[in-house]
């Protein structure tokens, strides 16, 4: 595969734009955690470069010295400026108060909504941090699995409806935590599968919490034939929610996270009483960057989504005529593919057996809770050269671990 060469594509192409040598000399975890004959398809960053109006931006911060603490309301202006145009969402910025990053500020909204020893429930598989910063702000997680199809289980007696029962049993405080899109299957849900979970959280006296950092991964008005994003703080019955929002994941600014708490119109109280600590670690460079992105990088997202297309196609393909037996099921949105390998033969965590084997790094289905067993996660947003090699070597596993091959 293309190494040191200039690779084929074009200037509008981010994710074809860097050679695997370039990508190698980064220092971030997803080039650093593993040997350097491993291909990293794991954690999500994407392998792009940046878009030219965030690197100015920053580059002008760092030489005016603009390096204090954040003020204002620039960024949340400009996610309400992008929400209105993308998804016809209006958000007022009186209603957000900028954190952190995402899972702090679902931390900083758990803390407001229940009490130590409240339960919060959780969809799996799913994101694996909801397993570790849940329990971490003293709260329990509850499953309400997603159905066979990787749906909400949102039926009368179904996962959600006996979890969310259960959660208000001895009449405690009880949150759902909910990925939108889903992380880790990339399923948009739809506006009729948010109203039905606000009216059942409605019904049982459960607080909606969602996570949306991978909003703006999804499809584009006029552009894609898939669902657009719809936030559940849009459908009726979510003006008790609360959403965190951030475009860290669609522009690549993980290093330089900052993200938004968004109050429903009837939640504005419940964010008025997150604590004023919960702004101490806001990074006032992150905000700029993440201010950055909404107001000058759409047209370089708009080029990211449409690689992003042609990688889902390319997977398939690969994966239709390497591994037929591996189930995939394209996602709308996120730049997440999760695989279904449980035909395989390589037991509950065949993302082992890539890496010892074929020096392929994917996420553990494992990690994701209930139904991850026999799965893996694979991140899409990367060149075509190094997923093409990727499912090679993951398919030279199946013919024989022998026969593994390194680049």
């Amino acid at each position: 595969m293309t190494t040191s060469s200039t690779p084929t594509t074009t200037p509008s192409d981010p994710l074809n734009a860097l050679t695997l040598d370039q990508l190698r000399a980064r220092t971030s975890v997803k080039w650093r955690e593993y040997a350097p004959d491993v291909l990293p398809l794991w954690v999500a960053e994407m392998d792009v470069t940046l878009a030219p109006g965030i690197v100015e931006a920053v580059s002008r911060a760092l030489r005016d010295g603009d390096t204090g603490y954040d003020h204002g309301t620039r960024y949340a202006e400009a996610w309400a400026s992008y929400a209105a145009d993308r998804w016809d969402w209006h958000v007022d910025p009186a209603r957000t108060m900028t954190v952190p990053d995402v899972m702090t500020g679902v931390v900083h909204a758990l803390g407001v909504l229940t009490e130590p020893g409240d339960v919060v429930v959780v969809s799996p598989p799913v994101y694996q941090p909801f397993y570790q910063f849940v329990p971490g702000a003293g709260r329990r997680t509850l499953d309400a699995p997603l159905t066979a199809h990787g749906r909400l289980d949102l039926g009368a007696g179904g996962a959600l409806d006996r979890a969310f029962a259960e959660a208000r049993a001895v009449g405690r405080a009880a949150v759902y935590l909910l990925a939108n899109p889903h992380n880790p299957t990339g399923t948009a849900h739809t506006p009729d599968e948010l109203e039905r979970l606000c009216a059942l959280a409605d019904r049982h006296g459960v607080r909606v919490v969602s996570d949306e950092i991978h909003a703006p991964l999804s499809g584009r008005p006029g552009v894609d034939d898939v669902p657009r994003f719809t936030s559940v703080l849009q459908v009726p019955g979510g003006e008790r929610a609360l959403a965190l929002v951030s475009p860290s994941k669609a522009w690549n600014l993980a290093g330089l996270r900052a993200a938004l708490l968004v109050a429903g119109r009837d939640a504005v109280a419940d964010l008025a009483r997150v604590p004023e600590h919960a702004l101490d670690g806001v990074n006032h460079v992150g905000v700029i960057a993440q201010t950055a992105a909404l107001e000058t990088g759409r047209e370089w997202l708009d080029e990211v989504l449409t690689a992003l297309d042609a990688n889902r196609a390319l997977v398939a393909g690969l994966l239709a005529e390497r591994l037929p037996q591996v189930r995939y099921h394209r996602g709308h949105a996120t730049y997440l593919a999760w695989l279904d390998c449980r035909d395989l033969g390589l037991g509950d965590d065949p993302a082992r057996v890539f890496l010892d084997h074929g020096r392929v790094a994917v996420n553990p289905g494992l990690t994701f809770g209930a139904g991850g067993a026999g799965h893996v996660r694979l991140n899409l947003a990367t060149s075509r050269a190094i997923l093409t090699e990727a499912v090679e070597r993951m398919a030279s596993v199946v013919r024989g671990p022998g026969n593994a091959g390194v680049a």
